[in-house]
């Protein structure tokens, strides 16, 4: 069977390139190069070795690998033309002078080479050090490797330099894929990985107030005591993450991501009102996000529901993550076993009676949902943007902006363990000022009790004002945690060229914006690869792309790029250029995740980047730990880094990663962690000129 690594390195390798000349590390052309070594060209492209079933809890039959010698990290997708083009090689000796050569594909040659003199720091007591690749200069469209001049056999990942359009079109229609395969209830999307719909009961789901749970989950007897008496239809929205509960705390960050996406990048993100730009439309996709966030929340009765299912339960009760199944399984799972009562019929959780004021972090992204919608489906769907944008201004006025103690978003806690808000008010009242003045005071719904962007806008000026000056403020990135890098940008754009007098002006917002880079900067210096994010923290994968977004939002609004560098090796960094020499986002380059923990893959998809795979799914990423312990019916699963090399032999900085089905903690997917790859790689697609 051909995979679907072999497919893209056959592409690669058939794709021509017509060379000319020979480029030094600095730029410069030279003629007549040399040809390549025959062995540099024709080397075996590096590919993971999964072992499976027996030899993957067991040891394999075949020799483990030495850490190689010397090793290159490259951007498994590639470069633009214009894009600063920094990889790596990681090496046992910290002695400079090893000599490297790029070596495009037809004809095979040296297009440019090297010698490695910069010496990024220290990795790891195995890999001392971590030398500079810089091939700035190549500018032509191809297809590349780099190799060791000495060893031409230690070669990278083929990679292309294309225009940027071109290069992130695979990419951004993995993205869309992936949500796609997350899809829950009976309008789901046939492929190789998903036959048959799930959850269909959840049409006529029971309503609860939510239990007192553990710190792990786990609730005492029955959650009868606790039903409301009311049932709702819950069916579709996304699986999380690798299990099947849905919740509205990362949906809720998904569809705002995704709809900000469209609204910047109508022609790369929601191609149809792209006019031929051959774009890939999140258009459908985003509405199915934001019909569940409608099923969760009800206009009516003004109650805001936040958790479909549970993940552990108790001795009596199965949770959904005591078990290991396909979804379509779940309906008639075990048949009438009162054990699996809450697998057959998951409960659904509700946030407060109604009417209640609402948790002001889910306030704040649902407001900014809702709003977004409007803008969005305006023109195309007017009754249901209308519908959106009466849901956006009640759930803003529901905000419990005087909240005590834990915010709300998932059973337990501890699963997302959010503790800011004022960045999701700030994006919710600037989403709000936004939808109120794209309508226009002619164009708004009857009835709406707000009508002036104005108000919104004051809103979000106060919200602004209060988030630079709390504890939580330069803490952290654009991720599901903290939005205000994104409510900076948007804001700031809503200001306009009027200067209104709000709390807060445009240059403090572009001053918090330019602190969040500063510091992420700050974090990278000790790390050779220069990550603005400890590699050892959880959610890895995501801070690097929210980093990449916020350079590209920045270098917008200065109308200069600052931080298109910092952006682009951020991004990089995520894409293969790290010390385990992975794409940390599935199907995008060579070497990615094989073992994710993720039921539908692990029992249907492949375990040797042949299809199917769960394409444009990002995952964890590396962490301080890797997580262990198998479930029935878990398919073993374990892959190491070409050659068959431990994975555990490229640690440092305190941070390992592992590829292997039961390492929740560094290849477990999930949408969250995803949401900002499409507007990531469509600020690169579109020249760093955001749409408004």
């Amino acid at each position: 069977m051909t995979t679907l690594r072999a497919r893209l390195t056959a592409t690669l390798l058939t794709c021509g390139l017509a060379a000319a000349g020979l480029v030094s590390a600095a730029g410069a052309a030279a003629a007549g190069a040399d040809p390549a070594p025959l062995a540099a060209c024709h080397a075996a492209v590096p590919h993971a070795v999964v072992h499976t079933g027996r030899a993957a809890t067991h040891g394999s039959a075949q020799a483990v690998g030495s850490p190689p010698a010397a090793v290159f990290r490259v951007d498994q997708i590639g470069y633009a033309p214009g894009a600063v083009k920094l990889a790596a090689l990681m090496t046992h000796s910290a002695k400079p002078g090893a000599r490297w050569e790029l070596i495009s594909v037809h004809p095979c040659r040296v297009v440019a080479r090297g010698t490695a003199t910069k010496n990024l720091g220290s990795w790891s007591h195995r890999y001392p050090a971590v030398w500079a690749i810089r091939f700035s200069g190549v500018q032509r469209p191809g297809n590349y490797r780099l190799a060791l001049t000495a060893h031409p056999r230690t070669v990278s990942p083929w990679f292309r330099i294309a225009p940027a359009p071109r290069l992130y079109a695979a990419p951004v229609a993995n993205a869309l894929s992936f949500y796609q395969n997350e899809r829950d209830g009976a309008d789901f999307v046939r492929s190789a990985l998903r036959t048959a719909p799930g959850h269909l009961n959840d049409a006529h789901a029971m309503t609860f107030r939510a239990p007192k749970v553990t710190p792990d989950g786990n609730f005492t007897g029955s959650l009868r005591k606790y039903a409301t008496g009311v049932r709702i239809n819950e069916t579709g929205g996304w699986w999380d993450a690798g299990d099947y509960l849905k919740f509205t705390q990362t949906t809720s960050y998904t569809v705002a991501m995704l709809l900000q996406g469209i609204v910047s990048f109508p022609a790369q993100l929601g191609a149809s009102h792209g006019r031929g730009h051959g774009g890939t439309s999140f258009l459908a996709e985003a509405k199915f996000g934001l019909d569940f966030m409608q099923r969760m929340w009800n206009q009516r009765t003004k109650t805001l529901y936040f958790q479909v299912g549970t993940g552990e339960a108790n001795d009596f009760y199965v949770g959904d993550h005591d078990i290991w199944r396909l979804p379509q399984a779940d309906d008639h799972y075990r048949a009438h076993n009162p054990h699996d009562l809450y697998i057959r019929h998951p409960p659904v959780f509700r946030a407060g009676p109604p009417g209640a004021p609402i948790s002001p972090n889910l306030a704040g992204r649902l407001a900014a949902d809702f709003a977004l919608c409007y803008r969005v489906f305006r023109t195309s769907d007017p009754g249901y943007a209308r519908r959106c944008l009466r849901s956006a201004e009640t759930v803003y006025s529901l905000a419990g902006t005087h909240w005590k103690g834990h915010l709300l978003t998932v059973l337990p806690f501890d699963f997302y363990g959010e503790t800011s808000w004022r960045d999701d008010m700030m994006l919710g009242a600037t989403q709000l000022a936004l939808a109120l003045r794209s309508a226009g005071q002619a164009g708004l719904p009857a009835g709406l009790p707000v009508r002036s962007a104005r108000t919104y806008l004051s809103d979000a000026a106060r919200w602004a004002h209060q988030w630079m000056h709390s504890k939580s403020a330069l803490g952290d990135t654009l991720n599901l945690y903290d939005v205000s890098a994104l409510a900076d940008y948007e804001l700031y754009r809503a200001i306009g060229r009027a200067h209104p007098r709000l709390a807060v002006t445009k240059s403090a917002l572009l001053a918090d914006l330019r602190g969040q880079i500063q510091r992420a900067i700050r974090i990278g210096r000790p790390d050779p690869f220069r990550f603005g994010f400890a590699w050892d923290q959880w959610d890895t994968t995501a801070h690097g792309i929210g980093l990449s977004v916020m350079a590209s939002e920045y270098d917008a609004l200065a109308g200069r790029p600052v931080y298109a560098a910092s952006g682009q090796r951020w991004l990089d960094d995520v894409l293969g250029t790290n010390a385990w020499g992975v794409s940390l986002i599935v199907g995008d380059g060579t070497t990615f995740p094989d073992c994710m923990q993720h039921q539908v893959t692990n029992l249907i998809g492949s375990h040797d980047g042949s299809p199917p795979v769960l394409a444009g799914a990002a995952v964890e990423g590396p962490n301080s730990f890797a997580a262990t312990g198998t479930v029935a019916n878990m398919r073993p699963c374990s892959a190491n880094a070409p050659g068959n090399v431990p994975y555990s032999a490229f640690r440092g900085h305190h941070a390992v990663f592992r590829d292997n089905v039961q390492s929740y903690s560094t290849v477990e997917p999930a949408i969250d962690l995803t949401a900002l790859s499409p507007m990531a790689f469509a600020w690169l697609q579109a020249g760093g000129r955001g749409g408004f």
